[in-house]
Formats: structure tokens, C-alpha cells, sequence
């Protein structure tokens, strides 16, 4: 049997000249979810992301073998 659970990441836009910005400024916190997951013997299935206005919003796919 297999537990799943997903974990929505939400991150804004600001004004600046770095178009990598959202993506330097998340990877810090994309990276505290997968280990905090890891631990609880969790994996990674799979990923998604959606954009909103100024918003992007990153899924985390988990599942767990129990």
C-alpha cells in the first residue's frame, strides 16, 4: 500500500533585472521540503508548477511504500 502527499510551494514575483530570481530565491526552500520528506521516508514521483499573476505556484509529489 502506498501513503502520497503533496506539498504546494508558492513564490512572488518582485521587480528586478535578474530574470532567474524566483528560481535562486526557491531553491533553498524547494530543497528543506525534499529533505524534510526524505526523512519521513517519503520520495519524490513527480512535479508541477501553474502561474498566476505574479505568483508561480511549484507541486511536490510524494508517495511512501507502508
Amino acid at each position: 500500500m502506498k501513503e502520497y502527499k503533496v506539498e504546494v510551494l508558492n513564490f512572488y514575483s518582485k521587480l528586478t533585472w535578474d530574470k532567474d530570481h524566483i528560481a535562486k530565491s526557491s531553491e533553498i526552500e524547494i530543497q528543506q521540503k525534499l529533505n524534510e520528506y526524505a526523512q519521513k521516508s517519503f520520495r519524490l514521483i513527480s512535479t508541477s508548477s501553474a502561474g498566476f499573476e505574479s505568483a508561480i505556484y511549484i507541486y511536490l509529489y510524494f508517495e511512501k511504500e507502508f
